[in-house]
């Protein structure tokens, strides 16, 4: 094992050693605000919406959809039988009703006079606030849309 050595210039002092674990309390005046209470809030967002399915036969259903989270997945995660396909908003075959509420579908290709009718696309709708969608025939979104 070497042998460390240590010498110091001609006239230069050694430096005391300092504790520096023990730090001097900071000043009020220094300290950074706490955060308003609004803010905090603020920081909380919705992580999930709760979501009403209506199937085809009437029966509803409630179940939670995370914000990034389409309605056609979190239906076959909670064991709602939804008829679909693409997954990719192209083929409509998991069409629906919006009866309250809002989703954004930005990917899905229906028209924006189908939208504002409140037809939405299972696999491309997420919510924007808690809903409630009742499930519909495939024939009825594509005569609307072809009509558009």
């Amino acid at each position: 094992m070497a042998s460390v050595t240590m010498s110091l210039r001609a006239g230069a002092r050694p430096i005391a050693a300092r504790n520096l674990s023990a730090r001097a309390p900071v000043p009020s005046a220094l300290r950074a605000p706490a955060p308003a209470r609004s803010m905090r809030a603020a920081r909380l967002q919705v992580s999930a919406y709760t979501v009403t399915i209506t199937t085809l036969e009437g029966k509803k259903h409630q179940v939670e959809v995370g914000e990034d989270e389409n309605l056609l997945d979190a239906a076959l995660d909670a064991g709602i039988d939804v008829t679909h396909d693409c997954k990719m908003g192209v083929c409509m075959t998991c069409p629906a009703k919006l009866t309250a509420g809002r989703v954004d579908q930005g990917t899905g290709m229906l028209s924006e006079d189908t939208i504002e009718l409140g037809y939405a696309l299972m696999c491309v709708a997420t919510p924007q606030s808690d809903c409630e969608v009742t499930l519909i025939d495939e024939d009825e979104l594509l005569e609307q849309q072809l009509s558009a």
